[in-house]
């Protein structure tokens, strides 16, 4: 039975009915997953136990004629700015039926993660499979927070069902009744159980709206958006990777193939190297919205360097690529124009610190969105 406390939106259940009536008819249906380290299923002892693929156990459970193809594009310590970047090649690609977006405790509760965000959502109901759409809030089990109230916005605009972990079943954590230690190690991720606690509020939400126990409190036209509650400068973004869709300039700052000395965080490759102060790159890019996305390592010291857009100076960017904790090196990104002048812009990015013992600086890609 469901927890209604954790329904913090119902919105329109229609097209999570609609799933549902096809899986019952027997349909191969694709449900994919998109957030961060606990979609990816960090802490769960084997990926079979984190709540995506849980959740997709209790479909095939629950509807055995059906054909359940299941997409995991969650990565660790990522926020729905690179989601929505990445969102068209790692989720739609896939043209799924079903999506849970899950980045509440990535994303931070500002203005600028509400309309990342909502890039995000417009750009999956716009996808051609037109799939349904559930928003997932997790939360930091230490001090109750995440970016539940910006991304719920988000969700009543476009009436799209949102459950939170917060007003659901950490609500007994708060009262003593479920131990936090029971359900996740570090106040964050959750364990087997907390993963099952997850899929659970998922399932029993999904089982509700078959057996008619929730209705929706709006109704929503497939294809046709509302206007966007942001200026909306995110659902175009797009990761450009050098050197293949970008002019480059610059002696030492090196086109990368792979190193020795470089982990490859979550699989992505790095594309440009700077191993020592002043090495630099140049490039050309189209938009009002240019974000750096580079590694950040555990091992110290690595290079550090800088961002300049146009010129200017005085308003660049710091890169620094040491990273403080110890959890692994991230993937990192820095916002280096916000509603900025729309056009094409021309983007440096110079080793400031660093030389031939430093780890060197590994820029990933350019993130860019706007017009």
């Amino acid at each position: 039975m469901i927890n209604k406390d954790s329904v913090a939106y119902t919105g329109d259940i229609n097209p999570i009915k609609a799933f549902l009536d096809r899986a019952k008819h027997g349909e191969s249906l694709t449900v994919g997953f998109i957030g961060g380290s606990i979609t990816n299923g960090s802490l769960a002892s084997v990926h079979e136990n984190c709540y995506a693929a849980k959740t997709v156990a209790g479909l095939r459970k629950r509807y055995p004629n059906a054909d359940f193809k299941y997409i995991n594009a969650g990565i660790g310590g990522t926020t729905s700015h690179f989601g929505v970047a990445r969102c068209e090649d790692d989720l739609l690609a896939h043209d799924p039926d079903l999506v849970i977006a899950e980045f509440s405790v990535n994303d931070e509760n500002t203005l600028f993660y509400r309309e990342t965000f909502e890039g995000l959502i417009r750009r999956i109901l716009l996808a051609p499979s037109q799939p349904a759409v559930i928003i997932l809030h997790n939360v930091f089990y230490d001090t109750g927070t995440n970016a539940q109230d910006q991304h719920e916005l988000v969700g009543c605009n476009y009436g799209v069902p949102c459950l939170s972990v917060k007003t659901g079943f950490y609500r007994d954590v708060v009262r003593g009744l479920i131990p936090v230690r029971s359900i996740t190690p570090d106040d964050l991720h959750p364990n087997d159980k907390g993963h099952d606690l997850v899929a659970g509020l998922l399932l029993d939400f999904m089982d509700a709206v078959r057996n008619a126990e929730i209705c929706s409190v709006c109704e929503t036209e497939k294809g046709k958006l509302p206007h966007p509650i942001t200026e909306n400068c995110y659902e175009n973004a797009k990761r450009v990777t050098v050197p293949y869709n970008m002019k480059t300039s610059g002696e030492a700052f090196t086109p990368k193939v792979a190193s020795d000395t470089v982990s490859k965080p979550y699989g992505v490759e790095p594309a440009f190297a700077g191993i020592k102060k002043g090495d630099h790159a140049e490039f050309k890019v189209k938009g009002s919205e240019i974000a750096a996305q580079f590694v950040r390592f555990v091992k110290h010291p690595a290079c550090v360097a800088k961002a300049v857009i146009d010129g200017d100076e005085e308003n660049a960017v710091i890169l620094d690529g040491n990273f403080d904790e110890n959890w692994g090196d991230k993937l990192d990104i820095r916002i280096l124009t916000f509603h900025g002048k729309a056009g094409e812009h021309n983007v440096r990015i110079e080793v400031v610190e660093g030389d031939e013992n430093s780890v060197p600086f590994d820029l990933v890609s350019l993130i860019v969105a706007g017009k």
